[in-house]
């Protein structure tokens, strides 16, 4: 085919993918940040695992350390350019407080471990009134899940019985006598849960109204620590014990971009999906206990798994192809009528060459050349030995060579016409 026939053919698909780039995604950033937490916690913990995870892909994870949940929140809505994920603990926040924020999926259970000095046992948190009480770091989750208990049982506490301290230094409050409680929002693994598991003189609170806190707060879970799991020779816990937990949920903006939650949540299934002490294996990621709406990327996720091209190929060349599909349509839109008329027209383009010539071919067929005068029969002749030799300028594609064929033998058939009537005449 020429590039008659090509070039509009062409020029219109080029037009058509032109419009149609209009409305491909913006390819996904290669660098994203996570906000995590206090070193030491799980989240950094878990962010270096999903570093590791990610990088494969060839994207680079920065992890920021912060001061935890209510921080990351912070940094989620009034600082975008510094942080696009975020471990969030549940039940710290809701979404219309923080419009703008969307959950990809809840991650494990982050059990709430509340211990105490002394000999009485306690089962309810109304049995800390006029107790001093290690409530967590301001802005960290634990902080946050331990003042809403504490309000829900509204205690009168005076501020100066709150130490706003967390972590490490809480356990060592609690130890030295400075704290006679001290909540926790921490892993069965961690190393200051198991420390004070096994302090002879500090006991863990086995939440005995349980079910009313998961009722009123619906991010709340209701978890057991059997007897004996920690230390089966010692037999710590003494009890079945029964635990509140929050589960950890991983939050973006509504803005993050989509090609990336498949990504993370694929990345959250190795990292987390192996079960836990209070969870079965496979349990986790999963679309229940959010905070905030669930992002529609990670829906369908959940209902479908990762799409087709992921499942097969690596992820930049999943995500171009993916993006490129809104090109597909328009493209095929012209190429299959561009398919079926580009043949008639190069056929009809190939003929036109060798058809022209009959126009005027017809004019010169005389059915009674005899009538015409000697001059007029003569200039005829001539015009056909023209056309004649013109005809053998004509150069078509091999597989109209019929056509031009005929088109010789047509003037030749027409001009021996002609000179019979003029040799008739003689």
């Amino acid at each position: 085919m020429n590039i008659k026939t090509l070039g509009p053919a062409i020029l219109l698909a080029l037009a058509g993918c032109f419009v149609a780039w209009q409305f491909v995604n913006p390819a996904p950033p290669d660098t994203i940040t996570i906000a995590t937490g206090q070193p030491g916690g799980a989240y950094l913990l878990f962010a270096e695992r999903y570093q590791a995870v990610l990088a494969r892909e060839k994207i680079t994870l920065n992890i920021l350390e912060t001061a935890g949940s209510v921080e990351n929140l912070q940094l989620l809505e009034n600082a975008p350019d510094s942080v696009d994920i975020a471990f969030v603990q549940g039940g710290i926040a809701s979404a219309a407080g923080n419009p703008g924020l969307v959950s990809l999926a809840s991650l494990y259970y982050e059990p709430l471990w509340v211990f105490y000095r002394g000999a009485e046992t306690l089962t309810r948190l109304t049995q800390l009134q006029s107790k001093r009480i290690a409530a967590g770091k301001p802005g960290s989750g634990t902080h946050a899940v331990a003042m809403m208990l504490l309000e829900d049982n509204r205690l009168q506490i005076n501020p100066a019985e709150i130490l706003s301290v967390g972590g490490q230094e809480a356990a060592e409050a609690l130890i030295s006598g400075r704290a006679d409680a001290a909540f926790f929002v921490a892993s069965v693994q961690s190393p200051r849960v198991q420390q004070l598991l096994r302090q002879q003189d500090i006991h863990l609170m086995s939440f005995e109204r349980a079910d009313a806190y998961t009722r009123l707060h619906h991010s709340l879970s209701r978890i057991t620590l059997p007897e004996g799991t920690i230390d089966l020779q010692e037999n710590i816990p003494p009890r079945n014990t029964l635990l509140l937990a929050a589960t950890a949920n991983l939050v973006v903006r509504d803005d993050f971009h989509s090609s990336l939650v498949d990504l993370l949540l694929q990345a959250a299934e190795e990292v987390h999906g192996a079960g836990s002490l209070f969870d079965e294996p496979g349990y986790f990621p999963n679309d229940q206990n959010l905070i905030f709406p669930l992002n529609d990327r990670a829906r369908h996720y959940f209902k479908h798994g990762p799409s087709f091209l992921q499942r097969y190929l690596p992820f930049w060349t999943a995500n171009l192809l993916d993006r490129m599909k809104v090109m597909l349509i328009p493209l095929l839109t012209l190429l299959i009528p561009l398919i079926k008329i580009m043949p008639p027209t190069y056929r009809w383009q190939a003929r036109k060459k060798v058809y022209r010539w009959y126009r005027e071919l017809k004019v010169l067929d005389y059915e009674h050349p005899d009538q015409l005068p000697t001059d007029a029969l003569l200039t005829t002749i001539s015009k056909l030995d023209d056309m004649q030799e013109e005809a053998r300028k004509v150069t078509i594609p091999l597989s109209y060579s019929d056509e031009l064929y005929n088109l010789r033998l047509h003037i030749d058939l027409v001009r021996r016409k002609l000179k019979k009537g003029l040799a008739d005449r003689v």
